[in-house]
């Protein structure tokens, strides 16, 4: 054998061997946790729809958690009413009026969107936790609208978000606000773009954390929070977060401007299962139908994971 046909030969049993601890380690890499393949296919399920998402998820009971851009200042649209609620109730329990108390709807009240009280004829009489309700379960801005006055405004929304040591959600505009700037815009798109007034800001993991602290029964009281729970639980639009999960109960509140934004926050609830799930999305501008399948998939792999996937 010539002294390179012997150099070759090394070099080929060095290459063999190196090929083979390559495969060996290779093999022995682990494998990607129940837990990181949901985190997987949820991300797969955001990359199917062109738009911006902040998605944050909680089990309650294992502390399990997946975040996509969870700590991201989002648009909230009507989400928002869920810290207006909170404010609510808290000033319930301070004793600045009741529950019991008695609204008459005047007309001056009345705002477009979302809502029935606006369609009623003035001197309507209803309570405080009707309107509490309605602008929970049809989003109804009338009920926000005078909902906001009661409690003093956003900003006593805001030292209420404060105190609870959450830093990036904001209640922004009242509805009285709002909407006449949209109808000012040149376009609903161009509003939407400019980005100006938003009727409210949140990050999905701290509007997750106000729902854990209901769950828990740790938001302004346990009665409160109880009441708060049950009157989500009655959600008219169900097109996202329940979509495509059975099997739990789903209390959870709806943020829309679509196709621009749909927002659902919410959580899903069994024996031995507690799953905050909180989804927001912006910067959309295709079809609003495609956007709703896409959270109502992602609401679905993080049901069917909790129920039987780990």
């Amino acid at each position: 054998m010539s002294r390179w046909a012997g150099r070759a030969g090394r070099a080929g049993w060095a290459g063999a061997i190196a090929l083979t601890a390559s495969v060996v380690v290779l093999g022995a890499q682990p494998q990607p946790t129940p837990l990181q393949r949901l985190q997987a296919a949820v991300e797969t399920q955001t990359r199917s729809v062109n738009a911006t998402w902040g998605i944050y998820v909680k089990s309650l009971e294992t502390g399990e958690e997946i975040a996509v851009d969870a700590d991201r200042q989002m648009e909230t649209m009507s989400t928002i009413k869920i810290p207006l609620m909170i404010e609510a109730f808290e000033q319930i329990k301070a004793g600045k009026f009741k529950l019991s108390d008695k609204y008459t709807f005047a007309a001056a009240d009345s705002q477009p969107g979302t809502g029935t009280i606006q369609r009623l004829d003035p001197g309507a009489t209803m309570t405080v936790k009707d309107l509490i309700t309605m602008m929970i379960i049809v989003a109804d801005n009338t009920a926000s609208e005078v909902l906001y006055r009661m409690v003093g405004g956003p900003d006593a929304v805001n030292a209420r978000m404060q105190a609870i040591g959450l830093q990036k959600t904001r209640a922004m505009n009242v509805p009285s606000k709002w909407f006449p700037q949209l109808r000012s815009a040149s376009s609903t798109e161009q509003f939407y773009r400019d980005g100006k007034y938003p009727f409210g800001l949140a990050a999905p993991r701290e509007m997750g954390r106000l729902l854990e602290m209901m769950e828990r029964g740790t938001l302004v009281d346990k009665p409160s929070s109880e009441l708060m729970l049950q009157m989500m639980r009655g959600q008219v639009y169900r097109t996202r977060i329940p979509r495509y999960v059975n099997g739990y109960r789903i209390p959870h509140k709806t943020g829309d401007f679509l196709p621009f934004v749909g927002d659902d926050v919410g959580v899903l609830e069994a024996d031995g299962h507690t799953i905050v799930i909180s989804i927001f999305t912006g910067q959309h501008f295709g079809s609003g139908e495609m956007l709703e399948n896409a959270i109502g998939l992602v609401a679905r792999d993080v049901a069917d994971y909790f129920s039987y996937g780990r």
